[in-house]
């Protein structure tokens, strides 16, 4: 959905960042460069919880009097809900801070638009695999302390499900939870199977945990940015042709999904403002 340009407005991109993961933080850098191109934005900055430049510091970056705040994470939890409010000091979806109005947006992962993204990473990884023989697992983390991670990836389940993308099945898996990932040979019931890792970046999960727990690699291998080419697919393993794709938070796409989320912003809170 395009947005209407904001020349006295600033876009600020919340992640997660790592200490120990130097891919971690990459997506957020290359989306906010792609959406400062577009002009439609007086400032984009990006700030973590982990990294450099710091929440805290968000505030003494931006010039711009307005400021919309997108969290690049995939659900609703306990950093969209409590650490982003308390660090940035925002008390609801609009909240004055010293003369300058933060907007707070939800997260990317939750909106309808990363489903056209999860679609279109399986075509680019499995160009010539027929959709009839082929069984798309979308995985995460999965935990019990936070329901909404794997109620994101469920909600995708069901709209690839119901979007007529012609996969023989479409199932959700994790790491920590069932149904777990290491067993996707026995749930995927077609000779082919996709699977897309629903994270923001390819960080310790993504690129070294979930290759093992799939039969991919016997360890845990080093970071992304210092490996070659992601993977090399198709994988044959346990009778079965496997593609592994990269984490969906690594599109270059979801610089619009960020866009998105600040139209649905103004669409649900902006008109009460005015």
């Amino acid at each position: 959905m395009p947005i209407a340009p904001k020349p006295h407005s600033a876009l600020l991109i919340v992640g997660h960042g790592s200490t120990g993961n130097p891919d971690s933080s990459a997506p957020c850098f290359e989306h906010a460069d792609a959406i400062r191109r577009r002009g439609l934005f007086a400032e984009v900055h990006c700030c973590f919880w982990k990294e450099e430049p710091s929440l805290r510091e968000a505030f003494y970056m931006i010039d711009s009097g307005e400021v919309y705040v997108v969290p690049d994470f995939i659900s609703e939890g306990y950093f969209t809900q409590d650490v982003i409010p308390r660090e940035l000091q925002l008390t609801g979806p609009s909240t004055i801070i010293r003369g300058k109005t933060f907007h707070y947006c939800l997260p990317v992962g939750s909106h309808p638009s990363m489903t056209r993204l999860i679609l279109r990473r399986a075509r680019e990884v499995a160009p010539d695999a027929d959709p009839a023989q082929t069984t798309l697992i979308i995985t995460g983390h999965g935990t019990h302390l936070n329901r909404n991670s794997a109620q994101a990836i469920r909600d995708q389940v069901s709209r690839i499900a119901a979007s007529g993308a012609g996969y023989a099945a479409v199932l959700d898996a994790y790491m920590e939870e069932p149904p777990f990932i290491a067993g996707w040979d026995l749930m995927a019931p077609t000779p082919q199977v996709i699977v897309v890792p629903f994270f923001i970046a390819d960080g310790l999960h993504s690129y070294q945990d979930i290759p093992v727990l799939l039969g991919i690699e016997k360890e845990p291998g080093a970071a992304a940015s210092q490996r070659d080419i992601f993977r090399h697919n198709p994988h044959h393993l346990r009778d079965k042709l496997l593609y592994y794709s990269s984490a969906i938070g690594t599109e270059r796409l979801l610089a619009d999904v960020i866009l998105d989320q600040v139209a649905d912003f103004d669409r649900m809170h902006k008109s009460a403002l005015t």
